[in-house]
């Protein structure tokens, strides 16, 4: 009934019954022998939010099997004025496929890859909830830092030029090179937010602080154009590339990382970074309702998170070292030094684009009161600048948590 041998857009929105026909057929031929379905009690639903990028179907039977489709198409979802390679979702499944073996049980498992109609067929973790839902009814998962810490530890190491033989990891990142989706992060991040882009998304009622402390500071446009060419030039290690908290699924006793359209090599401190910032937008949240619980343990989260990638990092070195001018005494405390300033800079532009560039966090955007989300993007911004302005100084988890202290002193004083 359906050709599947020539591209075509599946996932249509606005026609979900043709769509579930559609993703039924495709995945029965796509997963023969590798799932029993029950045909007669198959269903494929439509998520109601999902990503930015590309379209997904989750299909389900009684049997209580259960998969996620996810299609790449000729426009990204977040702009019908921005394009990307349909071979984005090749890059994801193969990214998440080398990431399964560095950190097994860490990210949901492929099934399948078609290389014509652009889609993979996903294990479903809807046993899991998106880290970002969670933060935002402000609920706290120990395990957290223990585990993204490790996740990061083992797929940037073991992606690196002191750890992977240099033939292969040069193979991979000529592999990985997309310069569409770079060139989103290039604009996005680590320009927009400080020239006053037109398709910025800037808190009326914050206009003027935002002109002054982001656009109209020239020693902070000089930081971040270095960050910028860092990112642009060095291939560091494989990142996920947009490692928030929507890109997390999250249980008390377990944490799968997915979304990773966005992978490619370029420098660690880019994927650490984002993480340490986007658990200060839970923190901003927190704030808005007086929720000091919930508030310490982002906190905590942020301190635990950097400390124990420091330890962690340090101990696997020892172990998977491979490349000899790596093994040079004090050439490993330089390496993770040029890291962590490299995490704390990257920490500052996705606190700036996040909440004052064309994607904007719900955490913050979903607080109502004038005052108080002014306080949050105040917060951000003041910590974002010490963070790039600053780089060499953040060494370990205390001193992000000091420095968020610090700058939401400084926005209170400004409020």
């Amino acid at each position: 009934m359906y050709d599947f041998t020539k591209y075509f857009l599946m996932i249509n929105e606005s026609d979900p019954v043709e769509t579930e026909k559609v993703i039924i057929a495709y995945t029965l031929e796509k997963t023969a022998g590798q799932i029993d379905w029950d045909r007669d009690t198959m269903r494929a639903k439509i998520p109601s939010e999902h990503g930015n990028l590309n379209h997904v179907c989750r299909v389900m039977d009684a049997k209580n099997h259960s998969i996620y489709i996810k299609q790449a198409g000729l426009q990204i979802r977040i702009s019908a004025d921005m394009t990307a390679s349909v071979d984005r979702n090749r890059q994801e499944s193969e990214i998440l496929q080398i990431e399964e073996k560095m950190a097994p049980g860490m990210v949901p498992h492929i099934y399948f890859y078609d290389t014509v109609m652009h889609a993979c067929g996903m294990e479903d973790c809807s046993d899991f909830e998106v880290m970002r839902d969670a933060m935002l009814k402000h609920e706290t998962f120990p395990r957290f830092a223990d585990d993204i810490s490790t996740f990061m530890v083992n797929t940037l190491l073991l992606t690196s030029d002191v750890v992977m033989d240099h033939r292969e990891k040069k193979e991979l990142t000529r592999k990985f090179i997309t310069p569409d989706l770079d060139d989103i992060t290039e604009k996005l991040v680590l320009m927009e937010p400080y020239l006053g882009a037109k398709r910025n998304n800037v808190y009326a009622p914050n206009k003027s602080f935002v002109e002054k402390e982001l656009y109209g500071d020239q020693a902070l446009h000089l930081e971040v154009a270095k960050l910028k060419f860092n990112f642009m030039t060095n291939a560091q290690a494989l990142l996920h590339g947009d490692l928030h908290t929507g890109s997390i699924f999250i249980r008390k006793d377990a944490t799968k990382i997915f979304d990773c359209e966005f992978g490619t090599f370029a420098p660690m401190g880019y994927d650490i970074g984002n993480v340490i910032a986007n658990m200060i937008f839970a923190f901003d949240n927190g704030l808005s309702t007086d929720d000091t619980a919930f508030c310490d343990w982002c906190l905590d989260a942020i301190r635990d998170s950097v400390d124990l990638f420091i330890k962690k990092f340090t101990e696997k070195y020892d172990e998977v070292v491979t490349e000899p001018m790596a093994k040079v005494p004090g050439f490993k405390e330089y390496y993770i030094g040029s890291i962590l300033k490299d995490t704390a800079g990257y920490a500052g532009t996705e606190l700036h684009r996040r909440t004052v560039g064309m994607a904007n966090v719900v955490d913050v955007t979903s607080i109502q009161d004038e005052k108080k989300r002014l306080l949050a993007e105040r917060i951000n911004i003041f910590a974002g600048k010490d963070f790039i302005m600053n780089q060499g100084r953040f060494c370990s988890g205390v001193d992000y948590v000091q420095a968020i202290l610090q700058a939401k002193k400084r926005a209170e004083e400004t409020l």
